[in-house]
C-alpha cells in the first residue's frame, strides 16, 4: 500500500526542465557592422600615407642658397666671411641667390642694408648700388705700410693724415717711422666702412700697392680725398660691426 500511494504522489507532479550541461555555449546575437567607421578608418589611413609621401618628397627637393653671417651695408660688396651656405625647400617663387651664384654676387652692391641670419634673394643687389643718404664714396690709392695687410671689405676702419716721404725730408725735425712718414694730426674720419678692396699688383711683380674705396659722411669726403690725392693717408682698423 505504502509503494501505490508513492507511486500515485509522483505521478501527480510536472517534469522539471532539463538544465543545459556545463559544456553547451549559450547563442550569441550577431555582431553590429559598422560600414561608416570602416571607411573612415581607411581614409584616416590613406591621408597619412599620402602626408608622409608629400613631407618626404619636399625634405629631398631641397636648394644650398647664400646666408648672410655679419652685416652688409648699403653700397658694400659681399665676401666669402660675410656669408655661408644654408638649405632650404626649393620654391620657383623666391629668387634665392644659390651657393654656386657666390662669385657673381660678390661683383654686385648691396641694395639697402642686409641683416645677419637673411638669406639673400636677388632683389637685395645690384649692379651699381645708390650711396646711403649723407654717405660719400671715396677712393684710396695706398702704399704698402699705410694700411692693414688683412683689411677686406666690411671692415671698420680710421683714416690718418701723415706726411709724405717728400715732407719728410724737408722737415727734418719732424719725428718719422720707419716708412717715412709722420703723424701730421688726429683722424680725418673715425668709422669709416670699406666698401671694395683691390689689389694694384700685376700677375708677375709684387707692389704692394692697394686701392680701397671708403664709405664716409659727406661732411668728410673732401678733407679726405684732399689727403689722399697727396698720398698722405694711413688706414687703420677700428672696432665697429
Amino acid at each position: 500500500m505504502k509503494i501505490q500511494e508513492r507511486t500515485g504522489a509522483g505521478a501527480g507532479r510536472s517534469a522539471a526542465p532539463a538544465q543545459p550541461s556545463v559544456g553547451d555555449r549559450l547563442p550569441t546575437p550577431p555582431r553590429e557592422r559598422k560600414p561608416a567607421l570602416a571607411a573612415l578608418a581607411v581614409l584616416l589611413i590613406l591621408v597619412g600615407a599620402l602626408g608622409v609621401t608629400m613631407l618626404v618628397l619636399q625634405v629631398g627637393n631641397r636648394v644650398e642658397v647664400v646666408k648672410v653671417t655679419k652685416e652688409i651695408q648699403a653700397g658694400e660688396a659681399v665676401t666669402k666671411d660675410d656669408v655661408t651656405s644654408v638649405m632650404v625647400a626649393a620654391d620657383d617663387s623666391i629668387n634665392y641667390v644659390e651657393w654656386s651664384q657666390l662669385e657673381t654676387l660678390k661683383t654686385l652692391k648691396a641694395k639697402t642694408t642686409i641683416y645677419p641670419d637673411t638669406v639673400v634673394m636677388g632683389q637685395m643687389f645690384a649692379k651699381k648700388a645708390d650711396l646711403p643718404a649723407g654717405k660719400a664714396a671715396v677712393g684710396l690709392a695706398l702704399k704698402e705700410g699705410t694700411y692693414p695687410a688683412d683689411i677686406k671689405g666690411g671692415d671698420v676702419v680710421a683714416a690718418y693724415r701723415v706726411g709724405s716721404t717728400g715732407s719728410s725730408a724737408n722737415n727734418s725735425d719732424d719725428n718719422t717711422g720707419s716708412g717715412g712718414t709722420s703723424a701730421a694730426g688726429g683722424a680725418l674720419v673715425d668709422g669709416a666702412r670699406v666698401s671694395s678692396v683691390a689689389a694694384d699688383d700685376d700677375a708677375t711683380v709684387s707692389t704692394g700697392n692697394l686701392s680701397l674705396t671708403l664709405l664716409v659722411d659727406q661732411a668728410d669726403a673732401a678733407a679726405l680725398a684732399s689727403a689722399a690725392a697727396a698720398n698722405e693717408v694711413a688706414i687703420v682698423h677700428v672696432p665697429g660691426n
